[in-house]
């Protein structure tokens, strides 16, 4: 996960979304179906919002969103933002991440 600005002051609500933002903070992916790396972004995800207490893993659909993608500079898949529990993104990063890099950039939600 890059260390840089996530997004600035940008924040992601439950309707944006589709789903409930977690309580401490919230992994939100962006997916494509035919992504590889997608399919193991998201056992990474998830594994890492059931290790965390509060934290909610949210898997949107790129190609059904693509207002929400364009409106964020998403240009490939999969994209990971992680959100503070207001739903600021504070980090984001592209392409398949590693546990111990989603668990660092936890760090900075939490």
């Amino acid at each position: 996960m890059d260390s840089g600005s996530g997004g600035g002051a940008r924040r992601l609500d439950r309707v944006e979304l589709g789903a409930e933002l977690g309580e401490r903070a919230t992994l939100v992916q962006f997916s494509t179906a035919f992504c590889q790396p997608c399919r193991a972004t998201w056992r990474t995800l998830s594994e890492v919002a059931k290790m965390v207490d509060g934290v909610a893993h949210v898997e949107v659909d790129a190609e059904e969103r693509l207002a929400l993608v364009r409106d964020l500079g998403i240009v490939t898949t999969p994209t990971t933002l992680v959100l503070d529990a207001g739903g600021r993104i504070v980090r984001r990063a592209a392409g398949q991440p590693r546990t111990v890099d989603v668990i660092a950039a936890l760090g900075a939600a939490v």
